[in-house]
């Protein structure tokens, strides 16, 4: 049994890490705004002849 409690001590300890990382990149760094232009093909537009 003390090996299923070191395994769930790990994995923990891993998920603990991860949602660590994510809030110090959610906290930590901050996007920079840029114009987006996105292109869509004419045929797109154009409603289909049925």
């Amino acid at each position: 049994m003390p090996t299923l409690f070191r395994f769930l001590a790990i994995l923990a300890i891993l998920g603990g890490l991860v949602f660590a990382g994510m809030f110090a990149l959610a906290t930590f760094v901050q996007p920079t705004p840029r114009e987006m232009s996105v292109t869509i093909p004419a045929s797109k537009l154009q409603p289909s002849g049925r």
